[in-house]
């Protein structure tokens, strides 16, 4: 079986990105593990995931250098870059809500599901789904 297993998301900071991607997100942390890598000081591997079943984690990367700290919350010029799938698109619109995530728009019915643009903690745009009945 192939599958996509994890994507990069540059961040600032692991353990801020932690706590906003567990705490805010909902998500859970499934990995948090020291890099040996020289020239590198606390480097971690560091994997969040909607749930322990998901197929797709983020690998939470703390950016290194001014390249990749300029592309922190930008990585796709401004378009939506993730898309999270849920069967509780009210409950987690209220909860996000109430967390203080940034929502751009209103949720909407499109012929895929109900969907509304939401941002990350650091301007990444999402789209949270809940695909239509096949």
């Amino acid at each position: 079986m192939r599958h996509l297993g994890l994507i990069t998301l540059l961040v600032p900071d692991y353990d801020e990105a932690i706590a906003y991607y567990t705490s805010v997100l909902g998500f859970e942390l499934l990995s948090d593990l020291p890099v040996h890598e020289p020239g590198r000081p606390n480097k971690r591997w560091v994997v969040v995931a909607p749930g322990r079943d998901a197929q797709t984690g983020l690998l939470l990367a703390r950016a290194d250098g001014e390249r990749q700290t300029a592309r922190v919350g930008d990585q796709t010029g401004g378009r939506v870059a993730f898309f999270l799938y849920t069967d509780t698109f009210d409950t987690d619109c209220r909860r996000l809500k109430e967390a203080g995530v940034s929502f751009e728009g209103e949720p909407r019915n499109e012929p895929y599901g109900r969907v509304v643009v939401i941002a990350d903690r650091y301007g990444n745009r999402w789209d949270l789904i809940e695909p239509a009945p096949a």
